[in-house]
């Protein structure tokens, strides 16, 4: 009959700790996800930023050697991530391909100049430091004029800025949910423990000898539902870009390093903190209220 009783028991407690596991994967899994949308938004957002170009018009008669010259220059400042030399000739062909005929026909000459693309890095694809960048190459004697859409820069920054701060505060929002979620799942399965507890301190056990296994099991739960989180996350990676095969072009692999070891490190704190004061609580209360 006890033997029988055991195994009851044991059966209750592997199923206690099973759904605990699948409980914390799941919210983890969330986290996840989000941490993932937010590395993706980051990324198209400096995408986006790096694609910004600058037309640096060069004046008539320039010679294509000190073109050359001017463009490495350009490229050693700190703003700018590339450049792009665009000949009379080349600028020509792309114009006709754009409108569908030969317009030099019609004209009779090549009316168009040469120009220099330039690409800044993300962090200065803002506008004060085009604008800087915009009046430094105007002082140089090759430069025509200097073209951008500033009316453009300064909507794609400001829908940047909006975008990020909606998403920091559905993560911040989702991060509380979490933690009473994975907080409130282990309470509940400390709470099936309590008459274990219980039992532990009427033989003589301290709070430490009987606090730490809890704790350890705690952490093994979180490291496991850490993992199973991943897995699904690198299965939704996966399937993303079978559907959508331009992701490709935001993927970082360090970064998606960085979420999948906070996933890990968030279910192992949460649990073994929430652990913790669970196990404390039935430690310090009293035996007419664990059955309640």
């Amino acid at each position: 009959m006890e033997e029988f009783e055991d195994s009851v028991a044991s059966k209750k407690t592997k199923t206690i700790y099973i759904s605990t596991v699948i409980s914390i994967s799941l919210v983890l899994l969330m986290l996840g996800l989000l941490g993932l949308i937010l590395v993706h938004g980051k990324n198209l957002s400096n995408y986006v930023k790096e694609n910004i170009v600058l037309n640096v018009i060069i004046n008539e008669g320039t010679k294509e050697v000190d073109v050359l010259a001017l463009q490495k220059e350009i490229e050693t400042n700190a703003k700018v991530k590339s450049t792009q030399y665009i000949s009379k000739e080349l600028a020509a062909r792309n114009l006709t391909k754009d409108l569908g005929e030969d317009f030099i026909r019609f004209l009779g000459y090549n009316p168009l100049l040469s120009s220099i693309d330039v690409y800044l890095k993300a962090d200065y694809a803002n506008p004060k430091s085009i604008e800087l960048l915009s009046i430094l190459l105007k002082n140089n004697a090759l430069v025509n004029e200097v073209r951008y859409q500033k009316s453009l820069i300064e909507n794609i920054n400001q829908n940047i800025r909006t975008i990020s701060l909606v998403l920091l505060s559905f993560g911040g929002v989702l991060l509380i949910i979490a933690v009473a979620l994975i907080n409130n799942t282990i309470r509940l399965a400390i709470y099936a423990q309590r008459f274990l507890i219980r039992s532990m301190q009427l033989v003589g056990a301290t709070r430490s000898f009987i606090r730490w296994p809890f704790i350890l099991f705690g952490i093994l739960h979180g490291l496991i539902a850490g993992l199973i989180a991943i897995i699904l996350l690198l299965l939704t990676l996966y399937f993303s870009q079978q559907q959508i095969p331009d992701l490709i072009i935001l993927r970082n692999y360090y970064e998606f390093g960085m979420v999948f070891l906070g996933v890990i490190g968030l279910g192992v704190l949460i649990s073994g903190f929430s652990t913790f004061f669970a196990v404390t609580k039935y430690l310090k209360i009293k035996s007419n209220n664990l059955y309640r």
